[in-house]
């Protein structure tokens, strides 16, 4: 065991010094696969997850890119409160087709417990060397309450955090004309995101990446068409070792907006690359939510977290109308057969809490030059006006029904007047913040100041929403609060 440790801290130890190197510099592969993007477990249930690790020929960004290779994974997992007999193994190849991506399913788990997985890595099964360790806890479930903390983030721009000389500035303008945010200057800057240290010392069970996880479009030119030059979005990414670090010790789900779909404010019209299929693609190759062999995977879905707590992720860019669509009965963002899975299932939960993290916003107020969400004058309110009216009519509002939502680059609290709470998470990094729009803005699509704002995030700066359930069945309370990226507690919010 000693020495494994040894050689886990000396790998992560040349990761991270790598990282400061020149990207751009040439790089002799090694013989043997690494794992130079760490560990991720995602989705995980009372009964199962997916694990992945991504094999490469190097420890670093080469010509912007980290080059894969060919090779195997061996994933063992065990729980932690028994010995090290192994509960479950799987050797998994990484092939080029799912850009060297090897992920496992496991199932059959048990909830609420508590497990590590160990991996070995290497070119076949005959010449394994330790890979990297990721530790998680299934999901309790509906049968337990029991306390739980998670984080939700939007807004990972690796060009604005890293100063990426190919932006286009002046494109890039806040809405009120205010100077763009400068790129990261820290000495930890080789490191990634500060958000991601901070997340990691609060310990929270799982993370939510609701969509913009990575920028196709920024920088706009060039801008990401081709499928390798999609991957190697996820590539520079991930390979950040506060990405490794985090990941290593807290488990993910993931939603896509825009960003890492298409273009900014994209939709499924248009002959352009990246294609819907590509963007769809994307999702499912780089981000554990489905099995690789999976094509029918949908990538909305709900789980049950606790007794207390439910949470659905709507997917908000694959079925959509056209966003020039004339607003109306017909036009939708989730499709029909999605907002009737939609509703169907909010009706159908008793749980205590009842969370709809949404890619987009529902209340705002957002920018009124904007037309593809629920907010926009004229994007998609007929259908929010439709979904509010359900809520209202099955008494959801009074059963602890709330939205949380990513996209918007601040953070906020909102009340719509029908009830309906909303609560951004803002941006992950402090370069890709900005301040909002606020009820009765002119250039806001709440002119009149029907919402009101309990809280609305002000300087700007990056960071992330913190939501944690304790206590038991009757005497539960849900709380949000909103952090900056050093940590720093900005505002609160308990829903009893």
């Amino acid at each position: 065991m000693r020495s494994l440790i040894l050689l886990t801290l000396t790998f992560g130890f040349q990761i991270s010094t790598a990282f400061a190197e020149d990207c751009t510099a040439t790089h002799v592969p090694a013989d043997k696969p690494m794992a130079s993007m760490g560990i991720m477990v995602g989705e995980v249930t009372p009964r199962s997850a997916y694990i992945q690790v991504r094999l490469a020929s190097t420890d670093k960004l080469v010509e912007r890119d980290l080059p894969g290779t060919p090779g195997v994974v061996e994933f063992t997992l065990t729980t932690k409160k028994k010995s090290d007999v192994a509960s479950s193994v799987q050797l998994v190849p990484a092939t080029e087709a799912h850009d060297f991506i090897s992920r496992a399913v496991f199932s059959k788990l048990k909830p609420g417990t508590e497990y590590t997985c160990t991996t070995k890595i290497g070119p076949d099964e005959n010449n394994l060397q330790p890979g990297p360790t990721a530790e998680f806890k299934t999901l309790p479930g509906p049968k337990k309450s029991a306390p739980v903390k998670f984080v939700v983030v939007t807004g990972m721009n690796y060009a604005k955090f890293h100063g990426d000389d190919r932006i286009d500035k002046k494109q890039h303008l806040e809405e009120n004309n205010t100077k763009l945010p400068q790129p990261y200057a820290g000495p930890d800057k080789h490191l990634g995101y500060p958000s991601l240290a901070s997340i990691l010392k609060l310990k929270p069970d799982f993370f939510v990446g609701t969509g913009d996880n990575v920028y196709y479009d920024t920088p706009d030119k060039p801008r990401a068409e081709t499928i390798p030059e999609l991957r190697q979005k996820w590539h520079e990414q991930f390979i950040q070792p506060r990405y490794r670090d985090l990941f290593a010790k807290v488990p993910t789900y993931w939603m896509i907006d825009d960003h890492d779909y298409r273009i900014d404010d994209g939709d499924n019209s248009g002959d352009y690359l990246p294609t819907p299929a590509q963007g769809r693609t994307m999702m499912l190759e780089q981000l554990p939510v489905a099995a690789h062999d999976d094509d029918e995977a949908l990538t909305y879905r709900t789980h049950r977290v606790t007794k207390d707590l439910q949470i659905w992720f709507p997917e908000n860019r694959m079925y959509r109308s056209d966003n020039a669509m004339k607003d109306g009965p017909k036009k939708t963002i989730w499709g029909k057969k999605q907002k009737q899975w939609l509703k169907r299932t909010l009706a159908a939960s008793d749980a205590k809490f009842k969370l709809l993290i949404s890619p987009t916003p529902m209340v705002g107020p957002d920018d009124l030059r904007k037309f593809d969400n629920h907010t926009n004058i004229n994007g998609f309110r007929h259908e929010r006006k439709e979904f509010f009216t359900f809520l209202k009519k099955e008494g959801l509002l009074e059963k602890n029904f709330y939205v949380v939502c990513g996209d918007r680059h601040w953070q906020y609290h909102a009340v719509h007047p029908s009830g309906v709470e909303e609560f951004s998470c803002g941006a992950l990094v402090d370069a890709n913040s900005r301040l909002g729009r606020s009820p009765g803005d002119p250039q806001s699509t709440d002119p009149k100041g029907l919402i009101k704002q309990p809280y609305s995030q002000d300087p700007r700066s990056g960071g992330f929403l913190m939501i944690d359930i304790a206590g038991g069945y009757e005497e539960s309370k849900l709380t949000f609060t909103w952090h900056d990226e050093l940590g720093k507690v900005l505002h609160q919010t308990v829903k009893e």
